[in-house]
């Protein structure tokens, strides 16, 4: 069986790294995915992923991205309570900085 998943997408806020109950670092973030195709009305909708960062992945993402920023995450799908889905990031890269591009 295989469960991978990548996604490119704009963080849709500024991540921010919290603590678990078990003392480890985690940041969700979402990222703001346009479709490839446009509705009937002729507008791109867009896709609100959320995505789980666990330790350096979380430090690393807060610390350098901001809100708007491009990313992709690799990682794997996970099912919530219920029927919500999730990606557990292994990997995020970073795409574009507004920071470096305003300077």
């Amino acid at each position: 069986m295989l469960n991978k998943v990548i996604i490119v997408g704009r963080l849709v806020l500024r991540p921010i790294v919290e603590y678990n109950q078990s003392g480890r670092k985690i940041s969700e973030i979402t990222l703001a995915v346009p479709r490839s195709f446009k509705n009937s009305e002729g507008i791109y909708d867009t896709d609100f992923i959320k995505c789980t960062l666990w330790n350096g992945i979380a430090e690393n993402t807060a610390e350098y991205c901001e809100r708007g920023d491009l990313i992709e995450v690799k990682g794997r799908l996970q099912c919530l309570c219920g029927s919500e889905l999730q990606v557990v990031a292994e990997k995020v890269t970073f795409l574009s900085n507004k920071k470096v591009e305003n300077e």
